[in-house]
């Protein structure tokens, strides 16, 4: 036995605070593994990694309560990858299956380098990926890889280990009885490898059914204890690239008179490239400590705080999630302004992991004012479902939209469609009521070109007219003019309280736009271009 492999071995039968290891290499990683990690930015083990690397690779059915953020895809990425030495080309080697095709793709592009320097190929099922049932590591969804096998495509006797990424996620949306049927494919013996933040009881269960001596990592649920209050944390969430987010928070911060922020990356690679993209856009960044410049960067929270030694309330930016809750406390804990840029799979693990650390989270920039009647009711509702419910699997299925259109806008069509299903439902039950309003369309002279958006007229709307939000319906914006329908009750107020109003800079005309049901105005014959 070399020396590597054991004490990789007496790492791995100690208990996560034993282990205190600073490099891939101290927990027995193959030199050519380490390489293809460095090389990939990831030079230093995150505490899941740590934990769970040595288990995975020597072969121990694990359940890993840890969730994206914390490091968890590569803690047992990279113990498969130090186990499998040899290609064997052919059949997979290691099933991984996850929540859908996006992310089994997404997968499957995050490992494919690191693999591929330490000679494994990568494919996924249901994307453009040639061959995808010859590679060492095989990403699909449990329905994709069902198919496969019942198809005699994909052949998994030779499995080696099989994976279940966010297994809450999975059983939130399609339940687990596909990943049961999947299983039955492969020999009892295989390895077999959970995530899941948190473990609900449904996964505890299939865990209790189908990995025989698992080990949970970590030993105690983390997610859930307080750690002493410490202060509060402002989050934005975005997608990926999260540069533009990160610029947005240090251009506000900059703005409100502080003459230096503190923006902390994971690597150093990474710092460089923000710093490229904040000086293309005017902002001049180096080393923590540089009077001479706005932004610092920051990668090693400890040489952080010794270059600014007597500056620590300056605001500090995590521009990628902290890996733990001491990493956060380190990056954050000597400042009374932190922010951090998440992105929408990464909630669970910030939430659980400032919980941890001691701090309460809110968004950024903080709601500034509460609305009143059935807006405010709408808010309360989904203030309740933010607080009280598990919403994380509904953000990753949301995630490719965020990516087409605002947040915001997401939300307001998700408000519509339960409005409308609401509607459907009453329509459907026989129960319709009488005292169903009438509707009518008006005509008001603002658009795109002056940068108008829903928002912003649901709030002149509501404000001028002082009329409450669910008397507006439809609101359809066009480049000169929008068409927008209210409650025909209403209608006559709103038009009065619009009139010579300014909206986005404009002062706008509001009229019908056609003949209102049941008798009335009619639009004046007078050019839109107002």
């Amino acid at each position: 036995m070399n020396l590597v492999t054991s004490v990789a071995q007496v790492l791995a039968t100690l208990p996560e605070v034993a282990i205190k290891v600073d490099s891939f290499e101290e927990l027995g990683l193959s030199p050519e593994l380490v390489e293809a990690l460095a090389a990939d930015g990831i030079e230093q083990p995150t505490s899941i990694q740590k934990s769970v690397t040595p288990f995975v690779y020597r072969g121990n059915n694990v359940i890993i309560e840890a969730g994206p953020g914390s490091g968890v895809t590569m803690s047992w990425a990279a113990g498969l990858l130090n186990r499998l030495d040899t290609l064997q080309e052919g059949k997979p080697r290691v099933l991984v299956l996850t929540t859908s095709r996006d992310r089994a793709n997404d997968l499957a592009e995050s490992i494919s380098s690191i693999a591929s320097h330490v000679g494994q190929v990568v494919g996924a099922l249901g994307s453009q990926w040639a061959q995808p049932e010859q590679a060492t590591l095989l990403f699909a969804t449990p329905g994709d890889a069902l198919a496969s096998c019942n198809a005699h495509e994909l052949v998994l006797e030779s499995a080696e280990a099989i994976v279940l990424d966010q297994a809450n996620q999975i059983d939130e949306f399609d339940g687990l009885e596909e990943v049961e049927l999947v299983l039955s494919y492969v020999a009892s013996a295989t390895q077999r490898i959970v995530t899941s933040l948190p473990v609900t009881t449904t996964v505890a269960d299939f865990c209790q059914r189908h990995l025989k001596r698992a080990i949970s990592l970590p030993p105690e649920d983390t997610s859930v204890a307080d750690g002493p209050k410490r202060g509060t944390l402002r989050f934005r969430i975005t997608t990926e690239p999260r540069e533009h987010e990160a610029l947005t928070i240090v251009e506000d911060v900059l703005a409100s008179g502080t003459s230096h922020v503190l923006l902390y990356c994971r690597n150093d690679d990474r710092a460089a490239d923000i710093g490229d993209y904040l000086t293309l856009h005017g902002y001049l960044s180096d080393a923590p400590g540089d009077t001479e410049v706005p932004v610092w960067l920051g990668v090693n929270p400890l040489e952080v705080r010794s270059a600014i030694a007597g500056n620590t309330h300056i605001p500090i930016i995590s521009c990628d999630v902290p890996a733990d809750a001491d990493d956060l406390d380190r990056r954050h804990g000597s400042s009374d302004q932190g922010f951090v840029v998440i992105l929408p799979r990464e909630i669970p693990h910030f939430r659980a992991t400032a919980r941890q650390a001691g701090y309460e989270v809110v968004p950024f920039p903080p709601e500034t004012k509460k609305s009143a009647g059935p807006i405010a009711t709408l808010h309360d509702s989904i203030r309740s479902v933010i607080e009280k419910e598990d919403i994380a699997p509904y953000l990753f299925t949301l995630e490719s939209l965020f990516e087409e259109y605002d947040s915001a806008e997401v939300a307001a069509a998700l408000a519509l469609l339960s409005k409308r299903s609401t509607t459907n439902e009453i329509a459907a039950s026989g129960n319709i009521p009488t005292n169903v309003p009438a509707w009518a369309k008006l005509f008001v002279g603002v658009g795109t070109r002056d940068g108008l958006k829903p928002g912003d007229l649901l709030g002149a709307i509501t404000g001028e007219a002082n009329v409450s939000g669910d008397t507006v319906g439809r609101i359809d914006i066009k480049e000169s003019h929008t068409i927008v329908e209210v409650h025909d009750s209403v209608a006559q107020d709103v038009i009065a309280a619009l009139n010579g109003k300014t909206i986005c800079e404009r002062a706008v005309r509001a009229d019908f736009d056609r003949p209102q049901r049941g008798g009335g105005g009619h639009r004046l014959n007078k050019s839109r271009s107002s």
